[in-house]
């Protein structure tokens, strides 16, 4: 009997079991066909529409989320001031689909931000889009007075941007960041160099989870795998910065330059207080810029053939060769010199005849004089002094775009070749290795690592200082200080007949000014780079000067136009650095 019953309730199941089972089919089967009626709907016929609509919720092509580090300038008995940073504005989209009257919202909105009306009106009646854009960078304030006038079909969305409150001032130092098809990183400057420091995990994309796990788009739009992130601390100063920038802006007018560019480095250390260079840009509005090379720093990426403020290098060498004695060493200058049919003259072909001092050579600035320090030195031993100077080298300061400059004399055996190498006429080089050449002569003789850098502090609130390389002896400090007394002598009494003399100061300073090269080969008659260093006080040097400016109109020499931008700087780090006086 137990079988029998039990045979008969499994039949009955059996029979209830495969009802239910045509009933979950044809739930099933209802099911999958609203799926795939709806799919059809989604996909089809609506694309369009759930296509920018998807961009909009998975990838943004404006960062909404953008994170980055700062960038401070330092500054001298104060807080850092910040040259690049974040600023939270939003952006303003509407939704066509729920737009009843374009026309009306269009007058309310332009209100309270300029809107062109047409493009407006066109985007309001694309009624099968969910999401235009009609505005961005708007601020905090206006973006609540348009919120509190409930429009509907109105959205808002906040972003972070990227900020430069200092404008065009150091912005060939900072430079940009901007987008360059797949993420945004930094383009130039800073913001390039240092950009694995900056750039932080999440500021590249908004990325919606789902959209992630079944597209990868991690791995296909986004790849920022740096894992210190931080803020950058420079040894730029915000003041001296600003004043290096007015003055060039001022000199550049007055002269009518092309490019004009300068430095104010810490000789004894290689940190870089102020560097700039004209023409400029305003970072925030870089896109404006129609010329690219705009954006290059000339300081670091630009070659000249730099001229007569190479002398001292080559003076230098000589005493530190022990080949003349600055004191006592006398030649005969006769106004020119003919080096197997290349002739070479003073500046104003005139002889200063025999007996003529070492000091006369850099007073006069006298090329002929210079020819004879190459020949007791011979080319061989001029030649390794320049390249210990670092003359044809990178500097290692950390901005792109370095250059290494143009200086194959200086591997020639021809005596021509180094004799004019010897006054800065056929090696052609970068201001920022010029200054690093130049600050030797002062420092005690070593050839330090300009640097922009100061310091870097980690998100984790580690702080971390720029270590730099043990500087290079490359002359002797003995014939650091007996340079210095020659270029303080230049100072005193050959520069505008010692009228820039200072009673309190010991400055030690030179003059350039050389011949333009043509396109090709040759030079300009009428076409001059000028320039000008100087470091001060002479003995103990805080900081070094290095100016310079390409075919300025209405004066031949650099003493004409840069003496008094450099005077000026002088006087502004002494006030403002409160350095004491040396005699």
């Amino acid at each position: 009997m137990r079988d029998s019953h039990y045979s008969e309730i499994t039949e009955e199941q059996i029979r209830r079991s495969i009802d239910r089972g045509h009933l979950v089919l044809i739930m099933l089967l209802l099911v999958s066909i609203v799926i795939v009626a709806r799919a059809f709907y989604v996909q089809i016929v609506q694309h369009n529409y759930y296509t920018k609509l998807g961009n909009k919720q998975y990838v943004s092509s404006v960062p909404i989320n953008f994170d980055r580090g700062t960038i401070f300038f330092s500054r001298y008995k104060g807080s850092p001031v910040p040259a690049a940073q974040l600023k939270t504005t939003y952006r303003i989209a509407i939704d066509p689909t729920q737009i009843k009257d374009a026309e009306a919202l269009y007058v309310v909105l332009d209100k309270y931000i300029p809107l062109d009306e047409e493009a407006f009106l066109k985007k309001a009646n694309k009624l099968d889009d969910p999401y235009e854009e009609v505005a961005k960078g708007v601020n905090a304030d206006l973006v609540a007075l348009i919120k509190a006038q409930k429009l509907k079909g109105v959205s808002f969305y906040k972003d972070n941007e990227r900020s430069y409150t200092q404008e065009d001032v150091g912005s060939k130092i900072i430079g940009f960041v901007g987008n360059d098809g797949i993420r945004v990183k930094g383009q130039y400057g800073l913001e390039r160099y240092y950009d694995d420091v900056l750039s932080r995990s999440s500021s590249d994309k908004t990325i919606n989870f789902f959209a992630e796990l079944f597209t990868d788009i991690e791995k296909t739009i986004v790849s920022n795998v740096d894992t210190q992130e931080g803020d950058i601390i420079l040894t730029i100063d915000a003041e001296a910065e600003r004043v290096l920038h007015s003055l060039l802006l001022e000199t550049k007018a007055t002269w009518n330059s092309d490019i004009i560019g300068g430095i104010i480095m810490d000789p004894k250390t290689g940190a870089i207080i102020a560097m700039d260079s004209l023409p400029s840009f305003d970072p925030n509005n870089f896109q404006n810029v129609k010329d690219s090379t705009i954006y290059i720093n000339q300081n670091v990426s630009g070659v000249y053939e730099m001229g007569s403020i190479i002398k001292p290098i080559t003076m230098a060498s000589a005493i530190d060769a022990g080949v003349i004695n600055e004191a006592s060493t006398t030649y005969n200058d006769t106004g020119f010199r003919d080096l197997n049919g290349y002739k070479v003259s003073n500046y104003d072909g005139k002889p200063r005849g025999k007996n003529t001092k070492m000091q006369t050579i850099l007073d006069k600035s006298l090329n002929v004089g210079i020819v004879f320090l190459v020949e007791k030195l011979g080319y061989k031993q001029f030649q390794d002094y320049f390249k210990k100077f670092g003359i044809g080298t990178e500097t290692g300061i950390d901005v792109p775009g370095e250059a290494s400059g143009l200086t194959k004399n200086l591997d020639s055996k021809v005596f021509v070749d180094s004799a004019t190498a010897g006054f800065g006429q056929g090696i052609a080089i970068t201001p920022i290795q010029t200054v690093r050449a130049l600050a030797a002569l002062g420092n005690g003789g070593k050839l330090v690592t300009p640097h922009i850098v100061d310091s870097i502090i980690y998100q984790n609130g580690d702080i971390k200082k720029i270590d730099l390389d043990t500087p290079e002896q490359v002359i002797s400090a003995d014939t650091s200080e007996r340079i210095s007394r020659m270029l303080v002598h230049v100072v005193d009494n050959a520069l505008k007949n010692g009228d820039y003399k200072m009673d309190r100061y010991t400055i030690a300073a030179k003059t350039g000014t050389a011949q333009m090269v043509k396109p090709g080969a040759g030079y300009y008659d009428d076409r001059y780079l000028h320039s000008f260093f100087g470091y001060f006080p002479a003995y103990e040097p805080r900081y070094i000067i290095f100016l310079f400016h390409t075919y300025p109109k209405g004066a031949e020499y650099a003493s004409a136009t840069l003496t008094d931008p450099f005077f000026k700087l002088v006087k502004f780090l002494i006030s403002y650095y409160e350095i004491p006086p040396d005699r």
